[in-house]
């Protein structure tokens, strides 16, 4: 039987959704004339989505939380890095990443910047072995085949774990592949181990049995971050389209956590799991999902990164990553937090 669920209003104002706007743009009143918002509001605004729970669309239709109301135009990606590099060519308005993918490429005047903070879950960030293995601790994996991400969450954790055991990436052999040519190399045996996120560790864990060797808990900061064009940023009719969209976002974070049992059928039909499988990961994760302002622990956190990357000489020169932030949307991401207490 479907579940009939309650449709949430905004309940912000055009003025508040605008508020961010007039703090990033010199532009006068006359910029919001008709002009402007039929050259704005005629293009969708282009987000990027992944499978499962951060598919926005998915989310909204789910949770009864009313999508914005301008047209959007949704394209899928397997991972951040490449939805950093979506946005850095004008192909997408907004995306979700971790606090990695923009570390690569902020040395070269990145066309986006960071405009939120996505706090959840890191059990889902793992190093995965076959299950036969007789791999046992992150020591053992010296000389031995290893797949990861370049310039994502997997790169950093497993040079931070490796570390921790006396080892660096000179001691093992990195494979940089993409999820998807990761899941097939780890399937027919080509790896001896798999650093990965995501749906990914549901899918090579239900299916092939994978063993998971550790969890990036104690080594990811649990901060992800959502990053909008400059461009986008600067024109205030898509700045308030994208302010609406952070705040039902946000709102249908909000429900997800709260309606594990609802939500767990429909993420498993996306990804082609069990059911109990998802309920399960679901139950198990180290925090639960929420968008929130950018901050100043969140731009610190991302600097203790960068920071390490370069010690291991992984990027070419220091990176000073407060450039990279906006806090324009600070306001209605600010409101809602208040008033959903």
């Amino acid at each position: 039987m479907s579940k009939i669920l309650p449709v949430i209003s905004t309940g912000l104002s055009r003025r508040l959704l605008l508020q961010g706007a007039a703090a990033t743009t010199a532009l006068g009143a006359s910029a919001l004339g008709p002009g402007l918002a039929l050259a704005s509001g005629e293009k969708p605004l282009r987000v990027a989505r992944s499978k499962g729970r951060f598919d926005p669309e998915l989310l909204f239709a789910s949770s009864g939380v009313t999508p914005p109301s301008h047209p959007i135009a949704y394209s899928e990606f397997g991972s951040g890095k490449l939805a950093a590099e979506a946005l850095n060519a004008n192909a997408l308005d907004i995306g979700a990443m971790s606090e990695i993918p923009p570390i690569f490429i902020a040395n070269a005047d990145p066309k986006f910047r960071l405009i939120a903070v996505i706090k959840g879950d890191v059990n889902q960030q793992v190093v995965l072995v076959p299950r036969e293995s007789k791999i046992a601790s992150i020591a053992d994996l010296k000389g031995k085949r290893v797949g990861y991400v370049r310039s994502t969450t997997c790169h950093y954790f497993l040079l931070k774990m490796l570390a921790e055991a006396g080892l660096s990436f000179n001691d093992i052999t990195l494979v940089n592949l993409s999820p998807a040519d990761g899941q097939a190399a780890f399937t027919r045996g080509a790896l001896d181990a798999w650093a990965i996120y995501g749906y990914s560790v549901s899918l090579a864990v239900h299916n092939e049995g994978a063993r998971i060797l550790k969890t990036a808990l104690g080594y990811l900061s649990g901060n992800y971050t959502i990053a909008a064009h400059v461009d986008a940023i600067a024109d205030p009719v898509r700045h308030a389209e994208i302010a609406e969209f952070l705040v039902q976002w946000k709102r249908s974070f909000g429900w997800l956590n709260t309606h594990h049992e609802v939500w767990a059928p429909i993420e498993a039909k996306a990804l082609g799991l069990p059911q109990d499988f998802i309920l399960e990961e679901l139950r198990n994760q180290s925090a639960p999902w929420q968008i929130g302002p950018v901050d100043d622990a969140a731009i610190r956190s991302q600097q203790d990164v960068a920071d390490v990357f370069y010690a291991a000489g992984l990027i070419p020169k220091p990176v000073q990553v407060a450039a990279l932030w906006d806090r324009s949307f600070n306001p209605v991401l600010v409101e809602t937090h208040i008033t959903e207490k």
